[in-house]
């Protein structure tokens, strides 16, 4: 449990609360909570509360309830905490921090509104206060149900013992050795803790087996463990070096974390050496962290020179003199700021209770900018809870571990695994000839502005298939030997779900006649339709997304009129469409124009026998054929013979 622990103990040196010489029992239980020792204080003060039942006595019994509710907090127990804290209240007891810590504890619980209102209340008497502002926006954060992610959160149940289990580690890059912090009741020694009530803390490992299965953990041969509390394990690059948290007590005194060191051989680890930061003893030192590079030790501390509260520092493993840093207001606020560890150099992971969160400690992302900087995000829901959650350490990708008292009563840690799933974002369609007919051999391309680029040949039945990404834009052309080029382009979406898009191709065939549909003209007349418009633009697009290519634009009339009128009605509806083209930017000397009349009527395809079953492929719709046809029929092979069609004329237009 960090804050029994490395939470809790850090602040020791820095609690304020005096003994009282109002009986000795109440001062015994102030010595108690002034050294930290948490638990035992806890149950005198219920002791006292309990017996404190005069009308005189309830100003004291506020003071004892809020006290009460201290050492409740600091061992994690919400419930407790917000109970006591509310008797406090209730009992007149006139420090405004009541209520921070009341919001505070409630957060933890999950209870966002009646937060927000004790925030608020806290903030009417002090409306500067950084911490209270920020913890109110993570009320309000809670409250609106905002921040949830992919990711899935699972108890990593092997790992975890009836006691707390935290801050997970892996050795080195390969994966394959975890260690954490835990307080079973098999670790080393046999007194209790005094500030959790529970085994003091050892450090243990699990490997994989050959099947690449995690086994049962066991504790670290060799000198590591003692009788005193030790954790939060990290290592050096080539993972022969342990940098961890020792609090070391004497009875009836105040507590020291402090870092050491521990060296490995073979599979034991030598007995701790202290890692000395500063020649300050006032303060306390815990959470080390080195990072990738090897360069830096980052921890936690309460030395002065920082943000307020615990602040993460740094110092450099090489020079160490002088090179001591606070990471500034970019990370370390008035609350506490602890728990890192690295992703990468310039990306790093950390718990804070000062950043905006939904209760306790949430974990954060900070990123260095090219500025110098750091740009924190909070890592969302279900990473983050109401509770504490800390520890973070990653393995494949977006997966690992990390430490958490959700849904525990007592206020242990437990370690929890979480995976981040990927995306399964698709583009998929098929590729076809005008007659709805696969086009064999189809070379597709698909190029997005984030630098990828895909190839692929569409399966015998047209049909093909691209991963892509969130949030980019994709230019996609599609080609085939004989067939004019198609090209599409779209955007991805941005949201954090799966997605599967559809795009279809309809190549247009090179060597055959290909019709326009929807291609409206006024009755007897050469004018476009506005609803024409559509078609045309497409072929416009057609035209610019092949620009080697001319074309003959073709018109063609019913079996109805004269052959002149015919071919009059029909040159001019063709002249009509080239001068549209011409009208959007297409290069007149790409087009030409001819009407056909009733001269060349329609054959029969695939498709349009499937849309009218009564012809035949291979028919040809002749006066004569129609005439043959009842009277229905008629008007349907009419109609089909009126239409409007391109023929490629050349592709190699300015080739040469």
């Amino acid at each position: 449990m960090k804050k029994q622990f490395y939470y809790l103990i850090i602040c020791l040196l820095s609690v304020g609360v005096l003994a009282s010489c109002r009986g000795p029992k109440l001062a015994t239980a102030d010595e108690q909570m002034a050294r930290g020792e948490y638990f035992d204080a806890s149950k005198t003060y219920r002791k006292i509360y309990n017996k404190l039942t005069k009308r005189e006595e309830r100003p004291l019994r506020g003071e004892v309830a809020y006290k009460m509710a201290e050492c409740h907090r600091r061992l994690n127990q919400y419930a407790r905490a917000s109970a006591a804290y509310q008797n406090a209240a209730r009992y007149g007891y006139g420090d405004s921090t009541l209520y921070l810590h009341l919001g505070q504890m409630l957060m933890a619980e999950g209870k966002y509104g009646p937060a927000v209102k004790s925030l608020e209340d806290y903030l009417a008497w002090r409306p500067d206060d950084r911490l209270a502002e920020n913890t109110l926006a993570g009320a309000r954060m809670g409250l609106a149900k905002e921040g949830q992610t992919r990711y899935i959160v699972r108890n990593a149940k092997l790992f975890n013992s009836r006691r707390a289990d935290y801050s997970p580690m892996y050795l080195d890059r390969s994966l394959d050795q975890l260690y954490f912090t835990t307080t079973t009741e098999k670790s080393t020694g046999t007194k209790r803790s005094e500030i959790t009530g529970m085994k003091k803390g050892d450090i243990w490992f699990a490997t994989k087996n050959e099947r690449g299965e995690w086994k049962r953990p066991e504790a670290v041969e060799g000198e590591l463990n003692t009788e005193v509390d030790e954790g939060t394990p990290a290592f050096s690059p080539d993972g022969q070096t342990m940098y961890l948290s020792r609090a070391r007590r004497e009875p009836n005194s105040n507590t020291g974390v402090e870092i050491y060191t521990s060296q490995r051989s073979d599979a034991k680890w030598s007995a701790p050496v202290k890692f000395e930061i500063t020649a300050d003893t006032l303060s306390s030192y815990a959470h080390p962290a080195v990072s990738p590079d090897g360069n830096w030790l980052y921890f936690t501390s309460d030395m002065p020179g920082g943000q307020g509260g615990r602040d993460i520092w740094r110092i450099n493993l090489k020079e160490r003199a002088g090179s001591l840093e606070n990471l500034g207001e970019w990370i370390n606020t008035p609350g506490d700021e602890m728990f890192p560890t690295f992703r990468s150099d310039s990306v790093f992971y950390f718990s804070s209770n000062g950043h905006p969160g939904f209760g306790g400690l949430d974990i954060f992302r900070a990123e260095q900018t090219k500025s110098g900087g750091w740009k924190v995000t909070n890592m969302g829901r279900p990473i983050n809870s109401s509770s504490d959650d800390f520890g973070m350490t990653f393995g494949d990708k977006e997966s690992g571990f990390f430490s958490s008292n959700r849904g525990d009563n007592r206020g242990y840690d437990h370690i929890y695994t979480f995976e981040l799933p990927e995306l399964k974002i698709l583009i998929s369609g098929w590729v076809l000839d005008k007659d709805e007919e696969p086009v064999p051999n189809v070379v597709i391309r698909i190029v997005g502005n984030d630098g990828s680029n895909q190839k692929q040949i569409a399966k015998p039945d047209g049909s093909f298939s691209f991963p892509l990404d969130r949030g980019v834009s994709y230019v996609m052309l599609a080609g085939a030997k004989g067939y004019l080029n198609a090209k599409q382009e779209f955007t991805s979406d941005i949201a954090e779900e799966d997605a599967e898009y559809n795009v279809d191709f309809i190549l247009a065939s090179i060597t055959k006649p290909v019709v326009i549909d929807n291609i409206f003209y006024d009755f007897d007349k050469a004018t476009l339709r506005p609803e024409s418009k559509v078609a045309l633009d497409s072929m416009a697009q057609v035209l610019r997304d092949n620009p080697n290519v001319t074309i003959e634009m073709a018109s063609h009339t019913d079996r109805k009129g004269t052959d002149e009128y015919n071919i009059d009605l029909s040159s001019r509806r063709a002249k009509s469409v080239i001068d549209y083209l011409i009208s959007v930017g297409i290069a007149p000397d790409r087009l030409q124009s001819h009407g056909y009349g009733e001269s060349k009527p329609k054959t029969i395809t695939k498709k349009l026998a499937r849309q009218y079953p009564q012809f035949k492929e291979g028919d040809v719709l002749t006066e004569e054929y129609i005439l043959a046809l009842p009277e229905a029929d008629q008007e349907i092979a009419d109609q089909i013979n009126r239409r409007t069609e391109f023929q490629v004329l050349s592709i190699d237009y300015r080739m040469y």
